[in-house]
């Protein structure tokens, strides 16, 4: 319930009242100001929080302060427009200086802490503890109610945990119970429990909930366990718990764990032996991985339930004992069982809800479009809006706004995860820490919201880390609702109504096609466009500063953008613009500029002006059917001087060369040595003569992440030698696309590295004896690169690969792979070479092969059939022709 709003706002007063800028007396003294009534807001808010104080008149209250909390952001945002440029600012119709705005301001919260204290309630701290006693009861009966149903789809899961807690151990083992709130944790965990109670010498089950303090949990086990719990010290109660538990087997479940402090305290309490066992359920999955210190404690993260199952729990909680859904209710069931996405508990309360309301077409219609409604606390899903929204509330206040952020995107529209992070830095959510960037901890934050089991990752890079993220439908719908709630964001809906702009939005989400509008929208700091057509943006958005509008219809850069001061955050991926503007030299905040997928092709100098430029993209992708060509990436030409912007993180894909051989790129990578915090950077078009030059400055890149260098052509080589003296440390994603006469020896020594991708290379030598002892290694691709007749893969190299691609190696007659090589290998790709007869099978953990036009080795195909559990072969026109998967 305490408002994000007045946490951030905060950091932006602690950053203003931080810095030298300039500020008269009278402003500075009314920031400090400022600062202090908004810390004790915040702390009283906080008091609320904790003790459940959910009434009419702190809702009111809260509403009052946050519009307040608005207005000082408009003021620095103001004052900050000022400073940028005075003639803009002199523009601006204003009544007051900023000094006047600044106790206009406190004049208002004054007022507001009189309406609070006179109309205070003298017998509210009583009603609190009520309130707070009472919710944590319902959440914890919310549980109970519905675990007797959530049965289907988990025979797999049921079979694997009764045979983990049965067979024969002398150690203490230990199984978390991993997953988002109504998964269905404590429905599995009590059918195991009372499957193998009977075998154990004591069994417990205890609620670890967040209401209760770890005192209060002994306290709870011991009861359960039958000992006496008399007296409060936590020592007794440890020391009386492990002398009852001595040489006893036990079996004890741990439901609901929301802290890792909790779960130590009862594992200081047991015995370590005699076959025991402990399961735990918990949705923070982050929680679990801090726990896990040996083999002897595992994780089962718990799986949607498939679409038959799915069904099946729906039919009969919907349709009763026939469990039939009639014909004409198939087309809206099916879509209202979409946005459970498998969850059991929000399939069940969907199926009471339904079986209650008239079995047509109209009226079930009527539920699936008001679903944000009744997840509200008197709707028909209130029960799962309680259960889901308790892990939003359970966030710190840093997170907070970084999860609502969820709520501007599109449902079942994923993000993609650099993309997100970069929104939040943008929007200033993200706080600055010692020797971490930005994107570093907002990375952090990104995980631990994964690991809460509130976001959720859709497509998993080869290194485990997400590419794109999204929520589930029903919490879309709850952010939503909170998100309209706090102002956070207004969201504007095919056929909506554009009135709600005229509640002064800070965020402006538009996903609808064609948007214009007259009002004056100042108040908005950031813009989405989603799917949109046509779009007209005014000088109305004065102070904005984020605009994300990939995809829009244009063909050239709007100059009203150049007029937008404050903006740090340009993404106009996926348009037609073709050149950028000078006065674009006027956004000094710029942070992120992103022209993926257009058709820029230069960027002026005045880019240069740009100093706070941390992410440049401006390239596009000549996509193709089949195999990609070489020149699949067109890049830009970059001002000679772009080596001034010292804390570039992200440059691609910027030209070495261009036709006319003009000294100004030779000094550009020459230059380059200058971004040293600079994480990817990418290359093409370079010339041979310039290789040594930019090995040099790659050389005095310490930070450099991800590397990809082009040639100028398939003729021109890529002399990358020069850089064995102190190549980057700590480069994980290498990919190099051009001839090279033999591999440059420093790649050995990037054992950092997880990716490498060879293109067209020709090696006349196998570069798997120089790359075998990279442990990090995970995904290795050779297309084109290699003209020998063979592969040998010696036995311990290559210890973590898990993907193995290689096409176009025509000249390639045989693979060979030792016993005991590539022990984690999952996919292994090979495609387009000719001559290939023999394809290795039985490796590792092989999991995969994918075949492309490799007619000459069917038969063997069907040899691989009885141990490879997906194999797939396509021929020359890309048709699939084999297919088994298990």
């Amino acid at each position: 319930m305490a408002d994000g709003a007045v946490s951030f706002l905060l950091q932006r007063l602690q950053t203003l009242a931080g810095r030298e800028w300039g500020l008269q007396e009278n402003i500075r003294n009314g920031v400090r100001d400022l600062q202090i009534e908004m810390q004790s807001i915040e702390a009283l808010m906080r008091d609320a929080d904790a003790m459940k104080n959910h009434d009419h008149q702190i809702k009111v209250w809260i509403q009052e302060v946050r519009t307040q909390a608005h207005a000082i952001e408009d003021v620095l945002d103001l004052y900050i427009f000022q400073q940028d440029q005075e003639s803009m600012w002199k523009q601006w119709e204003m009544r007051h200086p900023i000094s006047n705005l600044i106790h206009e301001v406190k004049t208002m919260l004054a007022a507001i802490k009189t309406r609070k204290e006179r109309y205070q309630p003298s017998n509210q701290p009583s009603h609190q503890s009520k309130a707070s006693t009472s919710s944590s009861a319902a959440e914890t009966s919310t549980y109970v109610s519905v675990a007797p149903l959530i049965i289907f789809g988990m025979e797999k899961p049921k079979r694997k945990l009764v045979s983990w807690a049965m067979e024969s151990n002398q150690k203490l083992k230990v199984m978390f119970m991993v997953g988002m709130a109504g998964s269905g944790k404590t429905t599995l965990a009590r059918y195991v429990f009372e499957m193998v109670k009977q075998h154990f010498d004591y069994h417990a089950w205890i609620i670890a909930s967040k209401s209760r303090t770890r005192t209060e949990t002994l306290r709870s086990l011991l009861e359960e366990l039958g000992c006496p719990r008399e007296g409060s010290n936590k020592v007794i109660l440890s020391k009386r718990l492990q002398n009852f538990l001595q040489h006893k087997r036990y079996v004890i479940i741990v439901d609901d764990l929301w802290e890792k402090d909790v779960w130590e305290s009862i594992k200081l309490a047991l015995p370590d032996a005699n076959n025991s066992r402990i399961i735990i359920t918990t949705r923070r999955g982050d929680v679990a991985n801090s726990c896990r210190e040996d083999d002897s404690i595992d994780i089962h993260k718990l799986q949607p339930l498939s679409l038959e199952c799915a069904e099946q729990l729906f039919s009969k909680k919907a349709f009763g004992k026939s469990g039939r859904c009639p014909s004409a209710l198939k087309e809206v069931s099916k879509s209202i069982l979409q946005k459970c996405e498998g969850l059991p508990l929000a399939i069940i309360e969907m199926g009471r809800l339904l079986s209650s309301k008239s079995a047509t077409p109209y009226e079930w219609k009527k539920i699936h479009d008001s679903l944000e409604s009744e997840l509200k606390s008197r709707g028909g899903l209130s029960n799962t809006m309680n259960v889901l929204s308790a892990s939003y509330k359970d966030l710190p206040y840093d997170l907070k706004y970084c999860f609502l952020y969820m709520s501007i995107f599109p449902e079942n529209n994923p993000v993609k995860r650099r993309r997100l992070i970069r929104l939040w830095i943008a929007e200033g959510l993200v706080k600055e820490e010692r020797g971490k960037t930005l994107e570093e901890i907002g990375e952090e934050y990104l995980n631990e919201l994964i690991g809460r089991s509130l976001i959720k990752a859709h497509e998993i890079d080869f290194d485990e880390r997400p590419l794109t993220v999204g929520v589930h439908a029903l919490m879309h719908k709850i952010i939503l609702s909170v998100s309209h709630e706090e102002n956070f964001c207004t969201t504007v809906f095919a056929g909506g109504a554009e009135g709600n702009l005229n509640g002064k939005p800070r965020r402006l989400s538009v996903q609808k096609q064609d948007f214009e509008v007259s009002l004056d929208l100042s108040c908005v700091r950031s813009f989405f466009g989603f799917g949109i057509g046509e779009l007209k943006i005014g000088s109305n958005f004065k102070l904005l500063k984020v605009l994300d509008i990939p995809g829009t219809p244009l063909e050239e850069f709007p100059k009203v953008i150049t007029g937008l001061l404050l903006l740090r955050y340009i993404s106009l991926r996926n348009t037609k613009i073709k050149s950028i503007p000078d006065s674009l030299s006027n956004l000094r905040h710029l942070e992120t500029f992103d022209l993926k997928q257009t058709l820029v092709t230069e960027v002026p100098k005045a880019v240069l002006q740009l100093e706070k430029l941390r992410h440049l993209l401006v390239y596009q992708y000549n996509f193709m059917e089949g195999i990609p060509p070489f020149d699949i990436v067109q890049g830009f030409n970059a001002p000679k001087k772009i080596t001034a912007l010292k804390n570039l993180q992200t440059l691609s894909f910027v030209k070495a060369s261009v036709q006319s051989r003009l000294t100004r790129q030779l000094r550009m990578i020459q230059g380059l040595e200058n971004l040293t915090q600079l994480r990817k950077l990418g290359v093409v078009e370079l010339a041979k003569e310039d290789g040594a030059r930019l090995c040099q400055s790659i050389g005095e890149m310490p930070n450099l992440l991800s590397l990809s260098v082009t040639s100028l052509n398939l003729e021109v080589p890529l002399e990358l030698d020069a850089m064995s003296s102190n190549p980057p440390a700590f480069l994980q994603r290498l990919y190099l696309k051009g001839p090279l006469q033999k591999l440059p020896k420093w790649i050995s020594s990037l054992h950092n590295l997880v990716r490498i991708r060879l293109k067209w290379s020709s090696l006349p030598e196998s570069p798997i004896p120089a790359l075998g002892n990279l442990t990090h290694l995970v995904e290795f691709q050779l297309l084109d690169a290699y003209t020998g007749t063979q592969l040998q893969f010696k036995s311990g190299k290559f210890p973590q690969l898990k993907i193995l691609d290689l096409q176009r190696l025509e000249q390639l007659r045989s693979i060979e792979m030792e016993e005991g090589t590539l022990p984690c290998l999952q996919k292994l790709i090979i495609g387009h070479c000719r001559n290939l007869v023999y394809v290795p099978g039985g490796i590792g953990k092989l999991q995969m092969i994918v075949l492309y036009d490799m007619p000459q080795i069917a038969y063997q195909l069907q040899c691989l059939v009885h141990h490879i559990p997906c194999i797939h072969s396509y021929n020359k026109h890309g048709q699939l022709e084999v297919f088994h998967d298990h």
